[in-house]
């Protein structure tokens, strides 16, 4: 891959004790104090004994095929007989807040439904436990009531059969292709194939339709006319859907494990060294406009949200995002954060567009006008990335977005595509002039996946550019602060060429001393299993 941090040179190995590697010597970024969370409610979860119709682990594919994954061993509950709770109760909610709307003239709240909702399905359990004890002699136990109740709570609630996935911290990646083929990936383990969602297809595009309704704002849906659907869920999850489009319903779910990292958290997670953090924290103090680069997964938006909090707690900002990701104004470091999420529209085309939308490139003016100290666009993807250049050039500096690149030295020419989207006026030589004036730092994001081969991912930053003005052919001119160096069994990023604007970060309190050292402050090499030093 050109570009890539991990082309090796053709020489001859290196003896790492050899290799001049430093002990850390910057001091770690100082972490805020970790934000409270809700309580997590137990889910319930298919037993590896169950009912006809129910999945059993076992091959799968013909002879050979691998084993589904089994999910841990909890009672054992009917779908059927859920969904049909779920319904009775479903009807009886809606008949006691039609009630209490017409007596008090307001809607109830989140809070209400649900706790009025849990009182139902515990009365309906109860009716259907009875009736299953005198139908077949034996009463359900204590367990398989809790059990049902639990998953008709999450039907009616949450995500239904998906509910364990979501609720599994250990869980990056729900992949879905169809209600019976569901994958999942955990930390540092490959793809495994586990039991399924839905019984049916259609159901799953139930599912689908509720937690549009759920987490929607009003306006996602999935149908015929809107066959795509992007949600965010609780806890921050973000969801992709497509039907109709497509042979089967297909959902890809995405978690961020590392909701409200700093800079701190991710050197220990070994995304960066100290040095970089250091240099990092400098950049956004000294108000350096940063894109950060990379493919999907690879941590751009944990990159982005750890570089926000070093944003002085004060300052007024504003996020912009297709569907909340950053959650800065959930937080709790600053205290003046204005969000705003695009709007889907409702499928039907007005002039040419989808009446309702409002795309993140229109609600860029709005926010300009919200007196607001910098702009953090969660991703961009098309032609928002004009307007978002305009906000770098002419505004005080310090705003930040992520956009998708594979490699760092392939981002001028993607932001140029993305320019063109804009409108015929763009040029080429346009948008390497609009990058020019705006871009500061390009931070690119690379991982090394050897799960395949026993080992693990590896996450960590490999690339840091100084964009240094137009260059030869109108091309912005480029300056590797940080990169790796192959020759000695290294992707990380480490001191390459001191930046230009390195006074600007020593008023920001960055010893310059730090990019002294070649090797930054790793301890040595990363450890992989092929390629590199061992």
């Amino acid at each position: 891959m050109r570009g890539s941090p991990l082309h090796q040179s053709p020489g001859g190995a290196v003896d790492p004790a050899a290799l001049p590697w430093t002990a850390a010597t910057a001091q770690p970024v100082t972490t805020p104090p970790p934000v409270a969370r809700p309580p997590v409610v137990p889910q319930p979860v298919a037993p590896s004994a169950a009912p006809a119709g129910r999945f059993t682990p076992g091959p799968v594919r013909g002879s050979g095929a691998p084993a589904l994954e089994p999910v841990a061993a909890r009672p054992a509950i009917d779908p059927q007989v859920a969904r049909e709770l779920k319904r009775q109760v479903a009807a009886e909610l809606h008949q006691q807040l039609s009630r209490l709307a017409d007596g008090s003239g307001l809607e109830a709240d989140r809070a209400t439904r649900r706790q009025r909702g849990r009182a139902l399905i515990e009365e309906a359990v109860a009716r259907w436990s009875d009736a299953y004890a005198q139908t077949h002699g034996i009463p359900p136990t204590r367990e398989q009531d809790r059990a049902l109740a639990e998953a008709v709570y999450d039907l009616l609630f949450r995500a239904g059969r998906l509910q364990p996935y979501l609720d599994d911290p250990e869980i990056e990646n729900i992949l879905i292709n169809g209600c019976d083929d569901v994958w999942v990936s955990r930390v540092h383990q490959p793809l495994r194939q586990v039991p399924p969602v839905a019984d049916t297809d259609e159901e799953l595009v139930e599912l689908l339709q509720d937690l549009a309704r759920q987490h929607g704002g009003g306006e996602r849906s999935l149908s015929t006319a809107s066959p795509t659907l992007a949600l965010r869920l609780e806890g921050g999850m973000r969801l992709q859907a497509m039907t109709g489009v497509t042979p089967r319903p297909y959902v890809a779910i995405r978690r961020h494990r590392v909701a409200s990292a700093t800079l701190a958290d991710l050197v220990q997670l070994g995304t960066l060294d100290n040095t970089l953090a250091a240099f990092l924290a400098a950049a956004i103090r000294a108000r350096k406009n940063v894109m950060i680069t990379g493919t999907q997964g690879v941590g751009k938006t944990s990159l982005l949200r750890a570089m926000a909090a070093e944003i002085p707690p004060d300052e007024r900002i504003g996020t912009l995002e297709t569907e909340f990701e950053l959650w800065l104004h959930t937080l709790g470091h600053l205290r003046q954060v204005v969000p705003m999420e695009a709007r889907e529209g409702n499928g039907e085309r007005v002039d040419g567009r989808i009446a309702g939308e409002l795309t993140i490139g229109e609600l860029i003016p709005a926010a300009l006008r919200m007196t607001l100290s910098r702009i953090i666009v969660g991703e961009v993807r098309s032609g928002e990335v004009v307007p978002m250049l305009r906000v770098m050039t002419n505004g005080e500096g310090g705003s930040m977005c992520t956009l998708h690149a594979r490699g760092p030295h392939m981002v001028v020419d993607r932001i140029a595509e993305l320019c063109l989207e804009y409108g015929a006026h763009m040029t080429d030589s346009l948008a390497y002039r609009l990058t020019a004036n705006a871009v500061d730092l390009i931070v690119h994001v690379a991982m090394v996946d050897e799960t395949a081969v026993g080992g693990r991912r590896h996450r960590f930053v490999s690339h840091v550019l100084e964009v240094t003005g137009l260059g030869e052919n109108g091309r912005p001119a480029m300056n590797t602060v940080f990169g790796p160096r192959p020759e000695h069994g290294e992707p990380r990023a480490v001191p390459h060429t001191p930046p230009a604007c390195v006074d600007d970060l020593r008023r920001a309190g960055f010893d310059a001393a730090l990019l002294q050292n070649p090797y930054g402050s790793w301890g040595a090499p990363l450890a992989l299993r092929i390629g590199g030093l061992r």
